[in-house]
C-alpha cells in the first residue's frame, strides 16, 4: 500500500483531502461539537496541536451550498470518515452559513497595526459572503462601509454580528462562528503595551457576536489560553469552556498513542517508539495521552537518524524566555529544577490575567502548563483548586529550556569568550577551562541561586546551557542511565573518533562541610563506581575526558581524572 504524503503546515482540510495527503481522522469532533449543548465553546489547544485544521473541517462540513454539484464535491471530502456514518451527518452537512475568521497572523508592535489587520480579515470575509452588496439596505448599510474598510473600531465590533443576522435572513438558517487563535492579538498586545486597548476591542467584538445572538447554531473558539473572563468574556453568559483539562475534546487535537503506533507502523518506522515517547510525548489532555502532532509527522516525514526539535523551532518562545529570566529567583531555581528532571508544585489557574504575570509565580506556571511547555505529572488533592506536580513533558521542551539559558549566557557574557572557554574544554586544556568558567560564574551566575536549595541542579543547568553550544559537534544531554547509574552531562562526539566528555556536578555545602578536596574524590569514586566510561568505549567512544566539577557559590573547582 502506498504511503500518503505527509502535509507539513497545511491546515486546510479541502486541500488535505482532496490532494491525498495524511489526514488522521477526527471527525467524531463534529459530532461532538453538535451533540454539546453549549451554543459557544472556547477550546485552547498548544500551537500546532491541530486548532485550525478542525475549524477547517467544521467549516467545510457546515457551509451551505444550494448548488447541488459544489454540495456533491464538498460531500466527497468526508468520504471514509467516521462521521460519514454518523445520523448528525444527514442531519447538518451543508445546512448552514459559515463566518470563519482567524487572527493567527494579528501581531503587530501597536494598536493602530492590529486594528488594520482585524479589519481586513473581517472585511475580507464579509466579502466573501454577501455575493450582492446591493442588497445591504436599512440597517445593513454598516456592512457595505465594512466591506469599504470605512468603518469605525465600533462599528466593527458589531459587525459580525450584523452579518450573522443578514446570513439568517438571507438563508433562512442560523449562522456559525468560527474564531481560530483569538488571543494572538492580545498576546502581541501585552507584549508591545497596548493590552487595554486590545481587551475593550475584543470584548466587543466576541460579545457582539456571540452573546444572545439568535442568529447562530453555534460559536466556536480557539486559541492558545484561556484569558480571564474578567477580562474579555464577562459578558459571554453562554460560553463553555473546554481547556486540556477537561474530559471532552480531549483527543480531537494531537495525536493519540493507538493514532501514533499505527502510524509509525504505515511508515515502517515501528521500531522508532521509545525515541519518538521521550522526545515527543508528555502531554495528558483529559483522560488521554497525547503526542505533539507537529513534531510527530515532521518526524516520520524526515525520518532523522535521531530526534529532533521540530516544534521548538516553530516559535521565538520570546515570551517564555522573558518569563524565566526576569520571573524573580523562585522561578528560575525551579526552572534549574525541572531541566535536571525533578518537579515543582503549583496551582494552575485556568484564567490567565497577563498584567498578572509577574505578580503571581503560579500564573506563569499556568502559562507554560497551558502552552505546552510544562505537564502535571500527578494531582495533589486540594479543595477548591486544582494543584499538580509539574515536569518537564518531553525532550523537546527541555530543550527549549536549555537553550534559553544557553542564549542568556551568550549574551551575558560574550560569544567569543564563551566559545574559547569550550574549545579548552574540548582540548582538555582544563586550567583555563576552570579560570574562563570562574569567570563565568562570577559575571553571570546572579540568574541563578549559587547558594539555593539545590546548587548542584543549579551548577548543572548552568554548564548544561553552555555545553549546548557545541551542538554542531557534540550531543549534549543530562541526567540519562550509564553503566549503573545516572550522569550529570555527557557530551558525545558525533565524530566518534573524538573524545566524550563526562562531567559529574558536586556542591561542597552540606554534606561536604567546604571541603572540595573531599568532594572532588566523592564525584571520582562515582564515576568509577558507576562504570559510565566502560559503557561509552563498548559503544566504541575510543577515549572519554572525565571531568568533575566541584561549586561554593561563586567559586567552582575542575578537575580531569
Amino acid at each position: 500500500m502506498k504511503k500518503k504524503k505527509i502535509g507539513i503546515g497545511i491546515s486546510d482540510f479541502k486541500e488535505l483531502r482532496q490532494d491525498n495527503f495524511l489526514f488522521i481522522d477526527k471527525s467524531f469532533f463534529i459530532s461532538e461539537i453538535i451533540e454539546t449543548g453549549a451554543k459557544v465553546l472556547l477550546i485552547p489547544r498548544p500551537r500546532r496541536f491541530g486548532k485550525t485544521l478542525n475549524l477547517s473541517m467544521l467549516h467545510y462540513f457546515f457551509e451551505r451550498h444550494d448548488d447541488k454539484q459544489e454540495r456533491a464535491e464538498k460531500e466527497k471530502l468526508f468520504n471514509n470518515l467516521a462521521i460519514k456514518k454518523r445520523k448528525v451527518f444527514k442531519e447538518h452537512f451543508a445546512r448552514y452559513p459559515v463566518i470563519f475568521i482567524t487572527f493567527k497572523d494579528v501581531k503587530r508592535t501597536n494598536f493602530s497595526g492590529s486594528l488594520f489587520g482585524i479589519k481586513r480579515i473581517i472585511s475580507a470575509e464579509v466579502e466573501r459572503l454577501i455575493h450582492d452588496p446591493d442588497s445591504l439596505k436599512g440597517s445593513f448599510r454598516l456592512l457595505q462601509k465594512i466591506l469599504d474598510e470605512d468603518a469605525g473600531p465600533e462599528q466593527y465590533e458589531e459587525s459580525l454580528k450584523l452579518l450573522s443576522r443578514y446570513l439568517h435572513e438571507e438563508y433562512g438558517s442560523p449562522a456559525v462562528i468560527l474564531i481560530d487563535e483569538y488571543d494572538t492579538p492580545i498576546h502581541a498586545a501585552w507584549q508591545y503595551g497596548y493590552y487595554d486597548e486590545m481587551i475593550s476591542f475584543m470584548r466587543g467584538l466576541l460579545s457582539g457576536a456571540l452573546k444572545d445572538n439568535p442568529h447562530i447554531y453555534k460559536g466556536i473558539i480557539t486559541g492558545i489560553l484561556r484569558v480571564a473572563k474578567e477580562s474579555i468574556f464577562s459578558d459571554l453568559n453562554n460560553l463553555d469552556i473546554y481547556t486540556i483539562l477537561e474530559k471532552p475534546f480531549a483527543d480531537k487535537f494531537g495525536i493519540t498513542e493507538d493514532e501514533l503506533k499505527t502510524l509509525l507502523l504505515e511508515y515502517e518506522m515501528g521500531d522508532r517508539f521509545d525515541e519518538v515517547d521521550a522526545w515527543y510525548n508528555g502531554y495528558r489532555f483529559g483522560d488521554h495521552t497525547i503526542f505533539n502532532p507537529w513534531s510527530i509527522l515532521n518526524f516520520i516525514n524526515h525520518n532523522p537518524d535521531r530526534p529532533e526539535p521540530y516544534w521548538a523551532n516553530t516559535s521565538s518562545n520570546a515570551l517564555i524566555k522573558e518569563l524565566v529570566i526576569d520571573g524573580g529567583m523562585d522561578v528560575r531555581e525551579n526552572i534549574e529544577k525541572l531541566i535536571a528532571g525533578k518537579t515543582i508544585d503549583s496551582i494552575i489557574d485556568k484564567n490567565i490575567v497577563f498584567p498578572d504575570l509577574r505578580k503571581k509565580e503560579r500564573y506563569i506556571y499556568s502559562l507554560f502548563f497551558f502552552c505546552g511547555y510544562l505537564k502535571c505529572v500527578k494531582q495533589i488533592p486540594e479543595p477548591r483548586n486544582f494543584r499538580c506536580e509539574l515536569a518537564v513533558p518531553n525532550e523537546e521542551v527541555k530543550y527549549i529550556f536549555e537553550n534559553i539559558i544557553s542564549s542568556w549566557l551568550e549574551e551575558s557574557f560574550g560569544n567569543k569568550k564563551l566559545t574559547t572557554m569550550l574549545r579548552a574544554l574540548v582540548d582538555g586544556n582544563i586550567d583555563q577551562f576552570q579560570r574562563l568558567l570562574n569567570e563565568f560564574v562570577i559575571t553571570t551566575l546572579s540568574f541563578f541561586d549559587a547558594k539555593g536549595k539545590n546548587p548542584e541542579a543549579v551548577y548543572q543547568a548552568f554548564v548544561l546551557g553552555m555545553l549546548l553550544n557545541l551542538g554542531n559537534e557534540y550531543e549534549i544531554s543530562s541526567n540519562r542511565e550509564l553503566g549503573y547509574g545516572r550522569y550529570d552531562i555527557l557530551a558525545l562526539p558525533k565524530d566518534r573518533t573524538k573524545p566524550a566528555i563526562l562531567m559529574e556536578m558536586k556542591s561542597i555545602a552540606g554534606f561536604y562541610k567546604e571541603d572540595p578536596e573531599k568532594a572532588m574524590q566523592e564525584a571520582i569514586e562515582q564515576i568509577d563506581k558507576r562504570a559510565y566510561a566502560k559503557e561509552l568505549e563498548a559503544r566504541g567512544i575510543k577515549e572519554v575526558i572525565k571531568i568533575v566539577v566541584v561549586s561554593d557559590g561563586k567559586k567552582v573547582w575542575v578537575k580531569r581524572l
